[in-house]
Order: C-alpha cells, then structure tokens, then sequence
C-alpha cells in the first residue's frame, strides 16, 4: 500500500478521468481531528506507518465510493508550509512537489482564525481543496458558526461542518472530494505567483495573516454560547503548579496500574497457550507423523517459542497504547508537556518528552516509537539514548531473582536501586550529549490546549489495533528471525551436549571480558547472548545450560489430549480476564509481586554456586544498562537510523562495563573479597 500510494501521489500531470483514483492528502493543524477524520472516512483500511526515509509518522487509508479508489494520506500536523521541523518538511514537499489531486484541510472550528492561515498557504498550491470545519460541536456549544455558502463564495472551497468524533457530516466530504477533483475546482483565494519573488518573507507573512483575518470576519457568525464548557475549571486543577502535580502522579499510578496488573494475567496466558498449547500440539502433531526429533525440536521451540515470545507482550502493548490514545484524545496528555516542561529543560529537552520516558518504564519499545511527537530531530536523538536506560519489566523478573537469592532481606531495596540507576543513567546521557554532540538550545516548544473530550471506543480501538500490527511487523519479525539463529547455535553442532555446543564456545570465549565483573563461569555469560532477545529469557537459558529444567518438555504423544487441553485454555482465558479485572481494582501493582515455583527454586540451588553477591550485582547491573533488548534495538533503526542505534549499543555496553566493574570491585573491597 505505500508504494502504491507514493506512486500515485507522484503523479504531477493533468488528472486522467479514465483512472478512477483520486488521491487525497488531510492537512491541518495540530489536534485538530485528522487522525480521527481518517478513521471516520476508511474505518479499518487504516495504517500507521513511516514516511519513506524519514521518522515521521504516517496514516494512510483507502475507501471505494462511486465506482472510484479514494487513496488519503494524513499529513502530520502542521501550522506553516515554510519548513522548520521534519515534519513541515513532509508536507511542503506532498503539496509542492507530489501534488495530491485534493487536499482535504481540517479545521478545528474553535480556532478558526488561527486554521485560515494555513488555509491561505494551502490554497496557493493551487490544488482543488475541501474543508471540513470539525468539532462543530464545540463551536455551537461556545456560540460560533460559519456560514458555509459565504466561505464558498469568497474562495471557491466548499465547506462542510463534522464532527469526527461522531461521525456527523463525514459522508458528505466524499461526494464533495470527487465533485472537487472531477471539476478541478481550484481555490479562488491565493497570493498570485508571480507576487512571491518581490515580497519579503515577513510583508508575505503579513499578507497571509491580513487574508485569514479578512476572511474570518466576514464567514464567522456569534450566537449566544450554549453553556460554559469544563475546560477552563478542569485546567485550574489540573495545571495547578502543584495541585496538578498530584493530579498527575494520581494519573500516572493509575496508569502503569492498569498497564501492568490488568495485561499481566494476558500476558500468562499468552506465554502458556503459545508455549504450552500450541508447542505441545505441534510435538503430539509432528510425532504422530514419524517427524525426526531434531525437526520436532526446532518447530516447537524455535518457530512457535519465537512467535510466542512477540506474541506474548502484545497484552502490555494493546493496553498501554489504549490508555495513551484515552488520555490523548481526551486532551489531558497534551498538557502534561506544560506542566513539567521546565524540569525537561534542565535535562537539554523540552516538555513533551516527559511522554516516552514515562512509557519506558512500561516497555522500552512503544516509548522509543512515542519519540516521534518531537519537534527537532536532535530532542528525539537525545530522548531515544535515555529510553533504553529506564527499567521495564522484563528486567524486574530478572531483578527479582537475584535480589529474593542474594539479598532477600533487603530485596525491594535492591530492586528500587536498579530503577533508581537507569533513571540515573538515562539523565547523565542526556546531560552529557547537551554538552557534546548536540549543544544547540532546545527546541522551543509549541503546544496545543485542545478542550477535554470524551473519546469514542471504536476510535480508539482502530488506532490502537494499527499500533499493536506496527509492532507486530517491526519487532516481531525480527525477534523470530533471531530466536532461530539462537535455537541453532545451542543446537550446533548436530547432536552436540550443551557444553559443547557453539554458544558453550561463544561464552567461554567471553569470559575474559566479563572476568573483571566476576563472571568467570560460561554458562553465565552465555546467557547473556540470549538476553539480548529477551531478559527475562536468561533465566530459563541458565535453566537450560544448568540442566535443571531436564525432561519439563519431555511430553509424549500419548500425554496430549486436544478436547482436554483446549477446554483448559478456554477456561484460563475466563480466568485471565477476571484476575485482570480483579487486579485493576486492588491495592497496590499486584504485578510486582515474584512468585516461586519449582523450577524457580531449582534454578536457585544450582545458580548460587556459580555466582557471588557481588557478581549478582554485576550481572543485574550489565543487565539493566546494556541496551534493553532487540526489539528496542530494532525500533531504534527504524527511528534514528542504523548508525545512532549502533552507537548507542557501543554506548550502553560501555556504560554498563564500567558501573558494573565498580560496584563488583567496591563490593569486594567491602565485604573482603567475598
């Protein structure tokens, strides 16, 4: 679809009736109800990808009307077609050099003299336009309304009312889409071209401004207003210097509240259906046809243990990106840039970077992809290094482990200073990269204050659902292509033991570098190949390598009944959603309770005597700072490029070292060489 519709959008030439495809770029200010919009007009033909070598996001849908293809794009929001950001850059260069063969330009109706500005840029592209003053709603209810038929007359752009929320007045924008693109109905209102070589930028600008004013007075209508809106009450609390403070530690707590407690008991079931139900399938399956042992091993531990493992935090990601989008749409995320943006000032970036950072603590991987909110490239670079450092959960498995086995009496004490030391860390990159590699200013930040809104479920759930596929294509395809190449590795040579498998050969091959941290035991750092998948995945490595978890998947043919297992998973899948429900409305993050189980508990025995308290310490530490793991690694490619998110492996490997070098040594010094 995106080659297709850079293919068509790159068509400058006098449209062709013949090829019934109309393409359509949105334009418009930033929360002005585009998103939305899109999704209203193409429902669930509806994509979240990025723009052709760049970061910027891009929506993108298709819809069939009247025997035509209407392909639209959305651009990012903007207010200006004079390049700054990247993302005015994207969509100067869609109306100048692409031409779409409409613009379909969303106003936010409230803000209709600030929109028109744009309006009047828009419309000296010269390109057949279509307005749609949404949130209509809110206008009536603040007392404005435009007169559609003078707005028409002044211009020559038709003007239709909606409401994107709703729905109200959408099915009217596509007959006025092909009416527009079939009649070449080109804006009337523009700054002659040949006008643009002897105005100086600013007289330009001032002209445009005058244009928009004139334009506003003469469409715009004042009734009486209908009722005070919430807006202004709600913001005395909520941008309070210190009532919203709380406010927002309130909102935050709920936040990774419902993020982790309510996905946690998905997330189990997932894991056990995905490893335990389809992996013992697929072994009775493929013994039932003779399938050679070697064979049935890669399919049910490579190919579906790969998929399942992506599989299994698609949970987390679907309700943390549903809580994002709620309080997005509702309009209170877009304050909270407001209300701490002078602590983000002092860390070299401004406040809307306060959004990914917060996300990282949930998974490093949708906070990086939340980047793409930053105006300059160089305040993303910055927030994409500091992200990595801030501790996810997957780590707290690992965390919880070693802290319950090495330091049981002061276990949470443990497990809050690693948290506390990724933030730590994350702050001196950010410090130390203002000072070196990016010692421009920060970026001055422009926010938008939209009113709260009520936010329709279905929306929510369609955008939510093209964020959960990104990150099933991005990460999840290069998770699976790594877990084969590490279920080979430990698989080579051919009937080789684990000792003297290749991996066996990789870890001893780096001990010397890890020696320094009092990892001097192979079966430990090779662990640490496979917790560059997965950190949570180095446990159940050990289990392996440790030989403690020998004859757990031994299960034969005969052992596996369908009708039994699947009423089991049906079952547990009823029980997953009443424990998440119960969990949401419990005291406290009942996720950061650890559990004990045999293989747990025997993984424990035979780990104590391959490790020291001190190493433990190294080891959590190497864990926590190297970067978090490939699915980060792979979405910070796709965001800054391959050379930035290669540096910063160098980066985090280095910082790590060192720290964990520190505090083995200083342990020893301490405790006498224990």
């Amino acid at each position: 679809m995106p080659s297709q519709l850079q293919e068509a959008l790159s068509a400058s030439a006098p449209v062709q009736s013949d090829r019934r495809i109309v393409r359509v770029a949105i334009a418009g200010n930033p929360n002005s109800g585009k998103t939305t919009l899109l999704n209203q007009l193409v429902g669930s033909r509806f994509a979240v990808g990025n723009w052709p070598g760049v970061t910027v996001e891009r929506k993108e849908g298709v819809v069939d009307f009247q025997g035509w293809r209407i392909e639209i794009v959305d651009l990012p929001g903007i207010y200006t077609l004079e390049p700054i950001a990247e993302d005015e850059q994207i969509a100067a260069d869609c109306l100048t050099r692409e031409r779409p063969d409409v613009i379909l330009n969303v106003i936010e109706t409230p803000r209709l003299e600030r929109a028109l500005t744009l309006t009047v840029e828009l419309a000296e592209r010269g390109i057949p336009m279509v307005v749609a003053l949404n949130m209509s709603d809110e206008a009536q209810r603040a007392g404005l309304a435009v007169d559609c038929e003078a707005f028409h007359a002044l211009t020559g752009i038709r003007a239709l009312p909606t409401n994107g929320r709703t729905g109200q007045g959408v099915r009217e924008l596509l007959p006025a889409i092909l009416e527009a693109h079939r009649q070449q109905q080109r804006p009337a209102l523009r700054i002659a071209r040949d006008m643009l070589s002897e105005v100086e930028p600013q007289s330009l600008a001032d002209e445009r401004l005058g244009i928009a004013e004139g334009l506003y007075r003469a469409v715009i209508r004042r009734r009486e207003p209908q009722g005070r809106a919430l807006t202004a009450a709600v913001d005395k609390v909520l941008l309070h210097p210190v009532g919203g403070l709380i406010a927002y530690l309130a909102v935050m707590y709920l936040f990774f509240k419902i993020s982790f407690d309510f996905s946690a008991p998905f997330m189990d079931w997932t894991d056990g259906f995905i490893s335990g139900y389809l992996g013992r399938l697929a072994t009775h399956l493929l013994g039932l046809v003779g399938a050679p042992e070697l064979v049935v091993g890669f399919v049910s531990e490579a190919v579906i243990g790969g998929v399942g493992f992506v599989v299994t935090f698609v949970p987390l990601i679907a309700t943390m990106f549903f809580l994002l989008t709620l309080l997005g749409m509702s309009g209170y995320l877009a304050r909270l840039p407001f209300l701490l943006d002078r602590f983000m000032n002092w860390l070299g970036l401004n406040g809307k970077a306060v959004i990914p950072l917060l996300l990282g603590l949930g998974c490093n991987v949708p906070a990086v992809m939340a980047t793409r909110t930053m105006e300059s490239r160089r305040d993303k670079l910055v927030l994409v290094m500091m992200i990595p450092f801030m501790s996810c959960p997957a780590r707290l498995v690992v965390f919880s482990f070693f802290a319950l086995l090495f330091f049981a009496q002061h276990a949470a004490l443990v497990i809050f200073a690693m948290y506390a030391l990724g933030v730590l860390v994350a702050v001196a990159t950010s410090l130390l990269l203002k000072g070196t590699l990016f010692k421009r200013s920060v970026a001055p930040m422009i926010i938008e204050l939209p009113p709260y809104r009520l936010p329709r479920l279905r929306t929510v759930g369609t955008i939510v659902w093209s964020h959960v596929r990104e990150f099933l294509y991005r990460a999840g395809t290069l998770i699976f292509a790594v877990s084969v190449i590490v279920w080979a590795l430990v698989h080579l040579p051919p009937g080789a033991k684990p000792q003297d498998s290749v991996v066996a050969q990789i870890g001893r091959a780096v001990v010397p570098v890890f020696q320094p941290l009092g990892l001097e035991d192979w079966r430990v750092t090779s662990s640490l190949i496979p917790a560059f998948l997965a950190r949570e995945v180095a446990l159940g490595f050990m289990g392996t390598i440790f030989a403690v978890e020998e004859g757990s998947n031994t299960e034969t043919v005969e052992t596996f009944d369908l009708v039994a297992e699947t009423r089991e998973q049906v079952v547990g899948f009823g029980e997953a959603a009443l424990d998440g429900v119960r969990a949401v409305f419990s005291l406290g993050i009942q996720t950061f309770a650890t559990e004990d189980d045999e293989t747990t508990r025997a993984l424990r025995e035979a780990v104590r005597d391959s490790f020291t308290p001190g190493s433990a310490l190294a080891f959590m530490i190497l864990l926590l700072l190297y970067n978090s793991c490939l699915g980060v690694y792979g979405v910070m490619e796709k965001e800054v490029g391959r050379r930035y998110a290669l540096g910063f492996l160098g980066w985090s490997f280095l910082v790590g070292w060192v720290v964990a070098f520190v505090v083995y040594q200083s342990w020893r010094l301490i405790s006498g060489g224990a």
